[in-house]
């Protein structure tokens, strides 16, 4: 918790840290309002705000009975609450748990993947999002997200809107447009970094509490070799939801990026995630 914290502390600092060098005191001011407003609505609105950045619709148990029976059986096993359901439109597998505790949570999972993943499969992905609800993680990954996605849109408003944005003011430090460039360029890759960072030291423990919960190993590690199997790189860069996924890709059950290099990968690589659920003795 201590490490997260320290993450989400930085995250929260570089967003002011860029505020001052894009507009100066004036820009700092305006950023430390911004972030402050945005820990706070991220804590109560969080969810809503990941969801609606997917375009994210609620479903009914009517029209959408087994994926309901399987996750209530699910989290049954778990012993947590069973969380709001949601399907988005995209091409891009994936699927992701949002919210800040057992009793306001929620599971969203894309188009592409329930068209991608058989019953075993599926139900071993949902249980590691929901092994992530249990885990109390889900909150933190929210907050990071909504941090993450106001400070790549603070970066482009500030150079279409700067002046409206981040006011300058002549008498005080003005903004250096060389720095302001840099950190155009440099902060939204900070920002991935720690995103990164908080992801990755959360999944191992995720897919074992995951196939704890769904008593089966081999549905997620299944899942998780068609995922990285797939062409998700390219569905990723060209999908319409492309800046949400950008903003919260270390949310997701698999990240697309990783492709890309470790790096910039959002998890843990996909062999090591296999071999250490095969180990598990369930």
């Amino acid at each position: 918790m201590f490490k997260t914290t320290l993450y989400l502390s930085v995250l929260t600092g570089l967003l002011i840290f860029v505020g001052y060098l894009l507009g100066g005191k004036g820009g700092m001011f305006v950023a430390f309002l911004l972030s402050l407003a945005m820990n706070i609505s991220s804590y109560w609105f969080s969810d809503k705000i990941v969801l609606a950045m997917h375009g994210a619709k609620q479903i009914t148990e009517k029209k959408n009975k087994e994926l309901f029976e399987m996750t209530r059986k699910l989290c049954n096993s778990a012993g947590i609450p069973m969380p709001k359901l949601y399907i988005y439109e995209s091409a891009v597998p994936n699927a992701f748990a949002t919210g800040r505790d057992y009793n306001h949570s929620a599971v969203a999972v894309s188009t592409g993947l329930l068209s991608l993943l058989d019953q075993r499969e599926l139900r071993g992905v949902i249980a590691h999002e929901l092994a992530h609800i249990k885990n109390r993680d889900i909150l933190i990954s929210s907050v990071a997200a909504t941090i993450g996605g106001a400070l790549s849109v603070i970066v482009e408003m500030s150079y279409g809107l700067g002046a409206m944005l981040f006011p300058s003011n002549n008498d005080e430090e003005n903004s250096n447009p060389i720095a302001g460039l840099v950190v155009a360029i440099i902060a939204p890759i900070v920002a991935m970094l720690i995103q990164f960072a908080i992801s990755r030291s959360r999944e191992f423990e995720a897919d074992a509490t995951g196939a704890k919960i769904a008593n089966d190993t081999q549905g997620l590690s299944l899942a998780l070799a068609k995922l990285h199997s797939t062409q998700a790189k390219q569905l990723f860069m060209h999908d319409q939801h492309h800046a949400a996924h950008m903003a919260s890709a270390h949310m997701y059950i698999a990240n697309p990026l990783s492709s890309l290099g470790n790096l910039f990968s959002t998890h843990p690589p996909v062999k090591e995630r296999i071999k250490k659920l095969e180990s598990l003795e369930i």
